[in-house]
């Protein structure tokens, strides 16, 4: 089989390696597996993509993915400035004021109507932040304050970050996960537009679990021309599972395995493999079939 310039490598096997191919597979890889397994899985990736040309993007919940070789590394915290405050990003061109307004809606739960408000402040140059639009006097500013805590004010506080080429995002020693699903969501819309590069999540359901998280996934999984992204995770959740794309089945527990097969639509029997230590099962469908491919994982 002929593959894409930014196909990679899974297996070595004889007669044939097996290779995943975002052009042909799906833009969109989901990896599962447990402890350390995911984190060689996502330096692997990281590895091979920045050798075919593209910048890398890293959300790390860990905190323990290598910091060498990014140009813009973002520890974000709950007890510093992080310069995360959306209408800045808007206004430094990262996107556009609606978007600025709709990822308030989000966070906040505006209506309708106060997000068409809100926009048309930041427009005017009326509301240049969210402090400020907290401030404004406004119905919006009575229901953000409703929730606005200080973890929120040092979200937003301090200069707008600038976004290099290969980007690691460590939030390590962020306890929120308020504050991480909100930060996860500016920062993916953000880079929702980039081009010529492979976003990693890890792990995606902690960066998901809010609903402002959630709002963020949608936006670096979506399958769009020239990017690639690998969603990874040590929990199998239907919010993942449900993604589209292939999956990359890595050392777990068996009912874990079982799991993933399933939602996966693998039928039971020999094509449902154990996959042990230092394996992995890549599992993938075309219009007519759903294939199964196993081996030592080459990361």
């Amino acid at each position: 089989m002929k593959y894409s310039r930014i196909a990679v490598k899974l297996f070595e096997r004889e007669g044939e390696d097996v290779f995943y191919d975002p052009v042909y597979h799906g833009r969109t890889l989901k990896v599962f597996g447990m402890d350390d397994f995911l984190d060689k899985a996502i330096g692997y990736f990281v590895g091979a993509y920045r050798e075919k040309g593209y910048s890398t993007v890293v959300f790390d919940t860990k905190g323990t993915f290598p910091k060498e070789g990014f140009d813009t590394v973002l520890e974000i915290e709950d007890t510093k400035p992080n310069g995360l405050d959306p209408i800045k990003f808007a206004i430094e061109g990262y996107f556009d004021p609606y978007t600025a307004a709709t990822i308030v809606q989000t966070v906040y739960g505006l209506d309708r109507t106060l997000t068409e408000r809100l926009y048309s402040d930041i427009l005017s140059g009326k509301v240049g932040s969210i402090p400020e639009a907290l401030k404004a006097g406004e119905k919006y500013s009575e229901v953000i304050a409703e929730s606005y805590t200080v973890i929120d004010q040092l979200l937003y506080s301090g200069n707008v970050p600038e976004l290099g080429k290969n980007i690691l995002v460590d939030f390590g020693n962020a306890h929120s996960i308020t504050l991480v699903g909100n930060a996860f969501l500016i920062l993916a819309a953000a880079l929702e537009k980039r081009r010529n590069a492979m976003m990693s999540l890890n792990d995606a359901t902690v960066l998901s679990y809010t609903s402002a998280g959630g709002a963020g996934l949608p936006l670096l999984t979506k399958p769009i021309l020239r990017r690639v992204t690998v969603v990874a995770s040590e929990y199998a959740l239907d919010s993942l599972l449900n993604l589209a794309g292939p999956v990359l089945l890595l050392y777990h527990d068996p009912d874990i395995q079982s799991l993933v097969y399933e939602a996966s639509g693998v039928p039971s029997g020999p094509m449902r493999k154990h996959v042990h230590k230092g394996e992995g099962a890549f599992i993938y469908r075309t219009p007519e079939t759903i294939n199964v491919e196993t081996g030592a994982f080459h990361g």
